[in-house]
């Protein structure tokens, strides 16, 4: 997600590493790199103008205060502030500028209030329409979800699908006129309770006139008090000037922009509030009904300057986990008692959190590092769960039982992977426990998923800062079975080379 910002605005921070002074000179070379990151990312040219001449305005600003190292009030001794440290800090105030300020609060009134999605087609509303539903009813509302989508096949089906998912009625009348229906829709929202209406409108292009009218109609019929823009942020600056002409006709409250988590550009989230004055209210992160986030310009910034989320982190493991089990899990991690059991229960956790390159990019440890597409393979999870799911409960709830070759042999048959695939997975378990034991860190359990192509080990993992070379591996150990079996196969093996040489 936002890979070519990112890169941009760490080649620019690197090349003010070990500067004393911001000056004229080596801020126009950090600034180069950011303004060519800002135009591949397909920000708009005006909002890439006005963004590095305030940059370059405050830095200039600073010359005096950081001509020399300064140690920072409250900081331990020896953090000291660097040229290059003021830089990040302005680019990630003048980021938070350019995105915000954004009311977090989403709390639509009325009896009932009616909440009006729109956008182009194919930007996700429908989807969109079903996670808004969700988020409303973990706040105690009870939401009605309105299928005004006439046009599209199978925009009725779609929609139905996903309130039957999550318990919400969804109104729909077929051959209903979509005013018409949004009229009858809010009346019946009244009737049996409902306090939020959410209208899944049909998509359109901003020059149908006959469909942008529709809107009008339903906008001045239903009075709604949440227009949201939904808007594909992999289309770029198309989508702000898109939202520019829906905005002329509608005055929309706020976007949503989606699919974020599959665009490397990001143009579209930088350029949309300077353009149009509105700001973004949701983010999309993934197809899943819980995959729809309140927009933090904080949190964005850090990620795009490479300093992680760790608010962001936090409210997605609160999603998934509760205090209590948290705190019951960090005991027993932390202790280094636990099985491949616990193993297993973190790795779903960890699935259900998203895709493990979104979860990284929230870390802040990893803001400075470049990590390869292929060493956060989702898809490895899928590998280590089958390895586990082939284990025998015995073994799960003892994972030293796996020293014995037969039993790596049998889960890696029963898994559909290598021996050695066992046994890595078997290592870093062991290395990561032990850690966990020995140091009482955090972390260390994620770890045991590292090396070998998947997700990148945890700090003091073979790869990674602290971390050395892989560890070595302990001797399987060989059951009495085991050695009579290879030496029958050994004997008979020597008997077809005599047989073969004789013939």
């Amino acid at each position: 997600m936002l890979d070519t910002l990112t890169k941009g605005f760490r080649n620019a921070r690197l090349k003010l590493q070990g500067r004393a002074t911001l000056s004229e000179e080596n801020i126009s070379e950090a600034l180069r790199d950011v303004r060519v990151s800002l135009l591949e990312a397909d920000v708009d040219l005006g909002v890439v103008k006005a963004f590095l001449a305030k940059v370059r305005e405050r830095s200039l600003g600073e010359v005096v205060q950081v001509k020399t190292k300064r140690t920072v009030p409250g900081m331990p001794p020896g953090f000291e502030v660097t040229a290059g440290d003021h830089f990040v800090k302005i680019c990630h105030d003048e980021l938070v500028a350019l995105m915000g300020p954004v009311d977090d609060t989403f709390e639509p009134q009325g009896r009932p209030a009616v909440v009006m999605m729109c956008g182009l087609q194919g930007s996700g509303k429908t989807t969109t329409s079903g996670k808004l539903a969700r988020m409303l009813l973990k706040q105690g509302r009870k939401p009605m979800l309105v299928a005004a989508d006439i046009y599209r096949p199978a925009a009725v089906e779609q929609l139905t699908t996903l309130g039957r998912k999550l318990g919400v009625p969804v109104f729909s009348i077929k051959g209903m006129d979509p005013v018409a229906l949004c009229n009858a829709a809010v009346s019946q929202a009244r009737n049996v309770g409902r306090d939020v209406v959410i209208v899944d409108t049909a998509g359109r292009l901003a020059i149908d006139n006959a469909l942008m009218d529709e809107l009008v109609q339903i906008r001045a019929q239903t009075g709604p008090q949440e227009i949201l823009f939904v808007c594909d942020a992999m289309i770029g600056q198309d989508a702000v000037r898109t939202a520019a002409e829906f905005d002329r006709l509608l005055d929309f409250t706020g976007f949503v922009l989606t699919k974020l988590d599959g665009d490397a550009r990001g143009g579209a989230a930088l350029s949309i509030k300077h353009v149009t004055g509105k700001p973004i209210r949701f983010l999309g992160m993934g197809e899943g009904l819980d995959k729809l986030e309140v927009f933090r310009p904080e949190g964005l910034a850090s990620r795009i300057l490479g300093m992680g989320d760790v608010v962001g982190l936090v409210k997605d493991f609160e999603e998934h986990v509760t205090a209590e089990d948290a705190e019951r899990d960090a005991k027993k991690m932390l202790s280094g008692n636990f099985t491949f059991d616990d193993f297993l229960k973190q790795l779903e956790m960890v699935q259900k959190m998203g895709s493990l390159k979104d979860l990284m990019g929230k870390l802040p440890f990893f803001g400075d590092m470049e990590i390869p597409d292929d060493a956060l393979d989702d898809n490895e999870l899928v590998r280590v769960k089958a390895m586990i799911h082939s284990m025998t409960h015995q073994e799960r709830r003892d994972p030293d039982l796996l020293q014995t070759l037969g039993r790596v042999r049998r889960v890696a048959r029963g898994s559909g992977h290598k021996e050695q695939d066992v046994r890595d997975l078997y290592d870093r378990f062991k290395m990561a426990r032990d850690m966990m034991k020995n140091l009482g860190g955090a972390g260390g359990l994620l770890g045991a998923m590292g090396g070998g192509g998947g997700m990148p080990a945890f700090p003091g993992m073979p790869g990674m800062p602290g971390g050395g070379r892989k560890p070595k591996r302990a001797k399987p150990q060989v059951s009495a079975a085991d050695k009579l079996a290879r030496k029958e196969r050994a004997r008979a093996a020597r008997k077809q080379r005599k047989k073969n040489r004789k013939r």
